[in-house]
């Protein structure tokens, strides 16, 4: 076997138009991809952690209502990758907006991408990964939203693309023609089913390298393949819960993502790099996210507690309140009249017993649909919000 950094996986062939596409060799290349020594240690201790975070996850109550949490917050980053400008507050928030249909186009695209992991978390509960499945995401993913081109939701491109540049004369990569295209798809799916010795969350990476390689839609592939990484360590067993979202690793570190994806599908494809820079991600969002279920269960603990300084009555309504800001921490008066049956005025009672023990506090000061946030539980996704929370209270000290 060559050594993984000599290992081709494609070559640039020209095309009539006076361009060069990239064309994938059969994958897996057929004397395989050889893991180093090196690559094996950091899939160990990135397995490691995902060993630890699916333990942790088991026993954590209310999983489906913390799970949304972590799907809002990869869809804010795996938008924002995309050029969205909309924040992760803007994300939570969107459910509570008066007037749904006028939502900014940047919170629309993190609406749709939220649907299109969800639809494919419970879709895969029957159908397993594959061509089908992939177009079935990108359908919900992009039908509807904001398009730079036309999308053709669900469908595989039937003409040339590329990324970056006006033409594919002057652009810095150019996909597969469509006929290669295909055939490269149909290696894809029999790579995710078939029984082999690569290392799973080696396979992960190769995956979403090979799929973005592949390019196979007009739109939306970035979305589409960041999903795919998710769907497919859920397909291999590593969690019982799809909670390992990489797009706040990969929007961390933009340049760099973009640049060892460009490095993996190059005529002398450097996939060492590319595959070291993808574990350490899992790795790191692995440990990011055992800190935020600890988080989570303290907390949980600590504001259920709260809960028997009140009348029984009281009690059995605010903790279903509770357990419903795990998973939309910005709420208004409407969110808590439904989630209740309450009047008005009971949910606003609601809120304010609420704001009492500590739990809801004012988000913002509107004059009209007034919004409050769950901010001890909201800033364990919100780096940015943490912080400035954290400034104002030094400053009010």
């Amino acid at each position: 076997m060559n050594n993984i950094n000599k290992t081709k996986i494609g070559r640039y062939v020209a095309q009539k138009s006076g361009y060069k596409s990239f064309t994938p060799f059969d994958f897996p290349p057929k004397d395989g991809i050889v893991i180093s020594l090196r690559l094996h240690k950091k899939h160990e201790e990135a397995i490691r952690l995902v060993g630890k975070l699916d333990g942790i996850t088991r026993l954590l109550p209310d999983k489906n209502f913390f799970l949304l949490m972590f799907i809002k917050k990869d869809a804010a980053y795996s938008s924002q990758i995309e050029g969205t400008k909309a924040t992760l507050q803007d994300a939570v928030a969107a459910p509570v907006t008066e007037e749904k249909s006028r939502l900014h186009p940047d919170v629309d695209d993190i609406v749709h991408y939220v649907e299109a992991i969800n639809y494919g978390i419970e879709r895969t509960k029957t159908l397993p990964i594959s061509l089908c499945l992939i177009r079935e995401i990108h359908e919900k993913l992009m039908t509807g939203a904001r398009v730079t081109q036309h999308a053709y939701p669900g469908e595989f491109r039937r003409s040339q693309n590329w990324i970056g540049g006006k033409t594919p004369q002057d652009t810095s990569f150019v996909p597969p023609a469509p006929d290669d295209m295909n055939k490269s798809l149909y290696d894809l799916e029999k790579f995710i089913h078939v029984q082999d010795e690569y290392p799973s969350l080696v396979k992960a990476g190769l995956l979403h390298a090979q799929f973005e390689t592949i390019h196979p839609f007009t739109d939306g592939n970035g979305r589409t393949g960041r999903i795919l990484v998710t769907m497919y360590i859920h397909h291999a067993r590593l969690l019982e819960l799809p909670i390992l979202y990489l797009s706040s690793y990969f929007k961390k570190y933009q340049k760099l993502y973009y640049q060892k994806l460009q490095c993996y599908h190059d005529e002398n494809a450097d996939i060492d790099a590319w595959l070291e820079f993808f574990l350490e991600g899992v790795a790191e969002i692995a440990a990011s996210s055992i800190e935020a279920c600890a988080k989570i269960t303290a907390l949980r603990d600590r504001d259920f507690a709260k809960m028997q300084k009140l009348g029984k009555k009281s009690a059995e309504s605010t903790l279903e309140v509770v357990r419903k800001l795990f998973s939309q921490p910005i709420v208004g008066i409407a969110e808590i009249t439904k989630w209740t049956g309450f009047s008005p005025q009971g949910a606003y009672n609601m809120i304010e017993r609420l704001k009492d023990l500590k739990i809801l506090e004012t988000l913002g000061n509107a004059e009209y649909g007034q919004k409050y946030i769950y901010a001890d539980y909201y800033e364990i996704f919100d780096d940015e919000f943490y912080s400035l929370r954290a400034k104002n209270k030094k400053i009010n000290l």
